[in-house]
């Protein structure tokens, strides 16, 4: 049986281009009964680490717009943002981090399931506030 997790964009990135931690990142699509919510602003954050790749060198154009078609391909949940702004603003405020991230985290605690991050600096920032328990470091992934 799956289970049902909220994933950011430094993890889902990894489904498609190989850097650490692909293999755990690869283990949520293993599962077909998984669950994985993004907030609705998930494919621009996808697009806008591509667009960096491609500004660096580091891939082309084409192999981005490919890699973008792979993961438009992947069974994923799409949430509203609108509806988790108060919820993310009021986190964002506690534990010093970006709006953006805390969305992902609010979708988390109003779909009651956890977050996985590869995001190591934003799950630093959570380690001692009361929604701990709501984000999973990409490593503990089991």
């Amino acid at each position: 049986m799956g289970s049902k997790f909220v994933v950011d964009a430094n993890v889902a990135i990894k489904w498609v281009i190989p850097e650490i931690h692909t293999d755990i990142a690869l283990r949520l699509l293993d599962d077909d009964s998984n669950i994985l919510l993004v907030p609705d602003f998930f494919f621009p954050e996808i697009g806008n680490i591509f667009w960096k790749r491609v500004r660096r060198g580091e891939t082309t154009l084409e192999q981005a717009l490919l890699s973008l078609n792979e993961l438009k391909e992947v069974n994923l949940q799409i949430c509203s943002s609108f509806p988790l702004m108060t919820m993310a603003l009021e986190i964002a405020v506690s534990v010093q981090q970006a709006v953006y991230d805390c969305v992902y985290l609010a979708d988390s605690v109003t779909n009651s399931c956890q977050m996985v991050t590869a995001d190591e600096r934003f799950f630093n920032a959570l380690s001692s506030d009361s929604l701990a328990s709501s984000v999973c470091w990409i490593e503990d992934l089991s």
